[in-house]
Order: C-alpha cells, then structure tokens, then sequence
C-alpha cells in the first residue's frame, strides 16, 4: 500500500514540478548507483522543494532526513512518515529532543543497511545563497555506524548539486548534477575529517558558487550577460574572467504571460498571497507556493468544468481552460 501510494505520488509530483518550473535538467545519470546502499549528500537552498526534485528525478526509493520541525503537528508527521521522511533534531529544536537522534540514526543505518538510499543535506541548514556551506558530521556518522553494524556492506556516498535560476518564482530553471559516487569503506573506521574532505571536493563542482561580497552585484551582472546560473561551471568561468563595476541594481518584473496566467488562475493567486505574508522563513516561498498550485490548481480545473456551467457560464468552459493551461505552460519568470 505505502509503496503504491508513492509510486503514484511520485509521478502526480514530478508532472506538477514541470509546470511549476520551465525547465529541469539533470545531468550525471549515469553515475547512480544500482542496487547499492546509497548515503546522497546535497546542497540544501530550496526547502521541501530539494527533495522533492531528487526523490522524483534519481529512480531511487529514497528516505529523507528532514527538520524535525516540520513533524510538530500529529498528522502532518504521520504524513511525512508515510513518504519516507525521518525528523532529524538540532540543537534549536531542544536540547531534549536531541536524544530523538538516537532513533533517527538507528532507522537510517537500517535503510542503509538493507541496501536501501537516504538523503541528508550535509550542510545541516538551508540558505538563499549560492554557494557549498561546510559540511556537517551528520552524514558522516550515519555512514560509519552503518559500516560498524556492517562491515561488510558497500557503502557508497553519492554527492548531488542542485542549482535554481530564481528560487522563489515559478517558470524558471533547475539544473541537477548527480556526481561520482565513491566508498565510504575508505574513510572507515571514523575518518570523519577525511570523508567530509573528500565529499565536499566532489560536491563543490556540482554547485555554484557566487561570492557572498558583492553577490547582488554578480548576480545582476550575469543576468545581465544572460549567464545561466543553473550551470555551476559557466557560472566559475565567468566569475573568474570578469571584474565588477559600481552599478545600481535593477530588477525586472514578471513577463506577460506570468502576469495573464495569474488571471486566469486568480482564486489559486488569491490564496498565495494570503499565505505569501505569513512565511517567516523566505527559503519556504518555492515550497508553500509549490504546494498551492498542487492542491489547488486542479481543485480550480475541475470548477471551471463543473462550477462555471452551474452559475450559467457554460460558453466560458473551453476557451477559459484553454487559455488557463496555455499561460500556465507558458509562464516565465527572470533569474534571480
């Protein structure tokens, strides 16, 4: 039932991820592993949008570790269970939550175990920014208390980069970068500083980097030049050859077809901006908005087919669809 349930999941989210984005690439394919314990590391600047992306684009059955705050309310926590994730506990969560880890990593090293995949962001947090931020011992931990209850096992840790265009609008791009996975063995036992060393030089590539001073200066420089930011090697190739000049920011509004297609979809639009003003965090703003548009996007399909001809409007059913599912498909927004 629970695999069923995700397999379907898994295909209704990947169709509504390439609408929600204009474009997904992924590239590296053929380093994922096949029947092999499988510990991914990645860089984590999205939210609930980062494993979405993996989990629906890696043909692996992940298991993700996940902040523990998203399993405060009871049922969202059997929800999140029931999709594989596992609430991880960090030092903000209490300090008495912190012996729920024990847990945690008992249930990891099991996956792991029966050659299963888990996802765990290595940085231990989330950020806006574009770039790799130092690597937690979390990772490294689950990978050799799975090796001391399995020594024999073959684990290998499998570093994927993922790069946004614009991380808060839809219509944009994402580029996937699957690295060469490599085995945990080597570092085993307890090389911790080793394993962080090696994962964060095969991760580093796989993510671009915009230097933190000046960054909203390179970041308008290269939309400017039309610099693809989801590209982390062309994004080094310009940072190095290039020098900054004091120039004022500008900022681009959305094009037309996004402006139309939120008319088309105004009561979808509506409960966006309701939600948009009560996220605190702004890493959540691609996920809440991604989550509105996969509740209530076909609630407002199936209206306008049944709900229009009930108020008299049955002449409106067709062309208002059509025009809905064109702008919807058409919608483009700037890299930001």
């Amino acid at each position: 039932m629970k695999n069923a349930f995700n397999a379907l999941l898994k295909r209704a989210v990947w169709f509504a991820l390439h609408l929600y984005f204009k474009k997904i690439s992924v590239f590296g394919k053929e380093n994922l592993p096949k029947g092999k314990a499988v510990l991914i590391v990645a860089n984590h600047q999205n939210a609930l949008i980062d494993p979405i992306l993996i989990a629906t684009h890696t043909q692996l059955n992940l298991h993700f570790l996940t902040r523990a705050s998203a399993f405060k309310h009871p049922i969202a926590a059997k929800l999140l269970a029931f999709i594989r994730m596992i609430p991880i506990y960090r030092v903000r969560d209490g300090i008495d939550n912190m012996g729920k880890n024990k847990e945690t990593f008992e249930k990891s090293v099991k996956i792991l175990s029966n050659n299963g995949s888990l996802l765990i962001f290595g940085e231990g947090n989330h950020d806006l920014h574009r770039s790799l931020r130092p690597l937690k011992k979390g990772f490294a931990r689950i990978a050799f208390q799975t090796l001391d209850e399995n020594p024999e096992l073959e684990l290998l840790i499998l570093p994927i980069g993922i790069n946004y265009g614009n991380h808060k609008k839809s219509g944009t791009k994402v580029g996937i970068y699957i690295g060469e996975a490599f085995p945990a063995n080597t570092y085993y036992p307890k090389n911790y500083e080793g394993i962080i060393k090696e994962t964060t030089i095969r991760l580093s590539p796989l993510v671009t980097y915009i230097p933190r001073e000046h960054y909203s200066q390179w970041l308008k420089k290269m939309n400017n030049e039309k610099i693809d930011l989801t590209d982390p090697a062309l994004v080094k190739q310009f940072i190095e050859g290039q020098e900054l000049s004091q120039e004022n920011e500008t900022s681009s509004g959305p094009y037309l077809a996004n402006k139309v297609m939120k008319v088309f979809h105004f009561p979808v639009y509506w409960i966006w901006l309701w939600v948009k003003g009560k996220i605190k965090d702004p890493t959540f703003t691609a996920t809440f908005k991604f989550v509105i548009g996969l509740v209530f996007v076909p609630i407002w399909y199936i209206f306008i087919f049944f709900g229009f001809p009930s108020l008299g409007w049955t002449s409106w059913v067709l062309p208002w669809a059509f025009l809905s599912i064109v702008y919807l498909l058409s919608n483009s927004n700037g890299q930001a």
